[in-house]
C-alpha cells in the first residue's frame, strides 16, 4: 500500500480520510500501482466518469501522475473547466527541458489554486494572469491539533514515555527519514551545538531508510536524542506537546512542509531551511520561528543554541505561530475553492456568449 511509502513501515492512517465525503474510486490499470510515480496512476475511464456525472468544474492536484493529465485531456474534450492545485515552485533547479514542458503544460488550465507564495510565484513566472490565481492555502485539521490538552501532567508523561529530561528544551524532527528531509543534518548540528555548551534534547519521530544511519550516528556521538519511530495521526500531537520547537532541515524537495502547520497549531515555533516551501508564508524571523541557509550546519547549530537558552521566548513564539496558522484552515481553503470555481465558470460563460475569456 502506498500510505507507507518512504516510512519504511506498513501502516494505515488511524483517522477516517473519506468518511462523510461522496467519493468514487476509479479503476487503476497501472501494472505497478503507486501514487509516487507517473505511471503508477493510470485511469483511462476518467473521461467516461466525467461525462456521466456532468460536473461543472474539475480540480486536479498537479501533474505528477498520469491520471492528472488524463483528467486534463478529458476536461478539454468535454469542455469542462479544469483547475489545478499543485505544489510546484522554483526553489529547486530544473533541467531546461523540464522548464519548457512546464511552460507548455501550465498554461492549459482554466484556473490556479496556489498553496502559498512560492507556488504563486511559480505560476506567475509562466505568465499566468492575476485574475486566474486564487489562494487555497495548504492546511491541516487545525481543531484536531489545537484542541489537545497542553497541560503539564500530559507533557511530563509524554516526556517520560520518550526519555526526554523534564527540564530540557527539546527540538523535534517529525517525518520520513528520507534524503530530501535530511534528518541527519539536525543531528550533526546538535553535535556542533553540544560542543559549544548547549544542553538540550531532540526527539526524532518517524521511520524510513535513513533511520538506522541516524541512530548509529547519534549513538556514536553520544547525542541526547530519542527515537520514537512512526507515530500515527491520533497520537502525533503528543510529540509536539513533549517538545518545544520543530526543526525541518529539508531541501527544495519539501515543496511545503505540513509538519510546520501541525507544530504551529500546537503552539510550537519552527526552524526551517530556506528551501522549505512554506517558509515565506509561515516563518517570520524571531516571531514564529527562524530559518537558515540549507546545508549550513553551523547556522542551524547557532539557532539551536540560541533557542535552547530561551524557553520563555519559545513559548511566546509558539503563541504567535498559532495565530499565524489560523489562516491555513480547511474552511479558508474551501472558501478559496468556491471563489476560484465561481470566477472560472463566470469567465467561461462569458467566453461562450462571445465575450472575452
Amino acid at each position: 500500500k502506498s500510505q507507507g511509502s518512504g516510512f519504511g513501515v506498513a501502516f494505515e492512517w488511524d483517522i477516517p480520510l473519506l468518511e462523510g465525503y461522496r467519493h468514487h474510486v476509479l479503476d487503476n490499470v497501472a501494472s505497478q500501482p503507486s501514487v509516487t510515480t507517473y505511471a503508477g496512476c493510470d485511469t483511462p475511464r476518467v473521461a467516461d466518469y466525467l461525462r456521466e456525472q456532468k460536473f461543472d468544474a474539475v480540480i486536479v492536484n498537479g501533474w505528477v501522475v498520469k491520471t492528472c493529465l488524463q483528467t486534463l485531456q478529458a476536461c478539454k474534450r468535454l469542455r469542462i473547466p479544469c483547475l489545478v492545485r499543485g505544489e510546484a515552485n522554483h526553489l529547486r533547479t530544473r533541467a531546461w527541458w523540464k522548464k519548457v514542458a512546464q511552460r507548455f503544460l501550465v498554461r492549459r488550465y482554466a484556473g490556479y489554486l496556489y498553496i502559498g507564495e512560492a507556488n504563486r510565484n511559480f505560476y506567475k513566472s509562466y505568465g499566468v494572469p492575476d485574475d486566474r490565481l486564487f489562494p487555497c492555502r495548504y492546511c491541516i485539521e487545525l481543531e484536531r491539533f489545537s484542541r489537545f490538552d497542553d497541560d503539564e501532567v500530559t507533557r511530563r508523561a509524554a516526556r517520560d514515555r520518550w526519555g526526554i529530561p523534564q527540564d530540557a528544551v527539546c527540538f523535534l524532527f517529525s517525518g520520513k527519514f528520507e534524503e530530501k528531509k535530511h534528518p541527519r543534518m539536525l543531528l550533526e548540528s546538535m553535535l556542533i551545538a553540544k560542543n559549544a555548551g548547549m544542553k538540550a534534547h531532540a526527539l526524532m519521530v518517524g521511520d524510513g531508510v535513513l533511520r538506522a544511519e541516524c541512530e548509529t550516528y547519534a549513538r556514536e556521538q553520544q547525542l541526547p536524542v530519542s527515537f520514537a519511530g512512526f507515530i500515527n495521526q491520533s497520537e502525533i500531537a503528543l510529540a509536539y506537546q513533549a517538545t518545544d520547537c520543530l526543526v525541518l532541515p529539508s531541501d527544495a524537495g519539501e515543496t511545503w512542509g505540513l509538519v510546520v502547520n501541525e507544530a504551529m497549531a500546537c503552539r510550537r515555533p519552527a526552524i526551517v531551511s530556506r528551501l522549505v516551501g512554506c517558509r515565506r508564508d509561515l516563518i517570520e524571523e524571531g516571531v514564529t520561528g527562524a530559518s537558515f541557509t540549507f546545508g549550513d550546519r553551523q547556522a542551524l547549530a547557532d539557532l539551536l543554541l540560541i533557542f535552547s537558552r530561551q524557553p520563555a521566548q519559545l513559548r511566546e513564539m509558539g503563541e504567535r505561530a498559532f495565530q499565524r496558522t489560523q489562516d491555513y484552515s480547511p474552511l479558508k481553503a474551501a472558501e478559496g475553492i468556491e471563489v476560484a470555481v465561481e470566477s472560472t465558470l463566470l469567465r467561461w460563460q462569458r467566453k461562450a456568449s462571445g465575450g472575452s475569456r
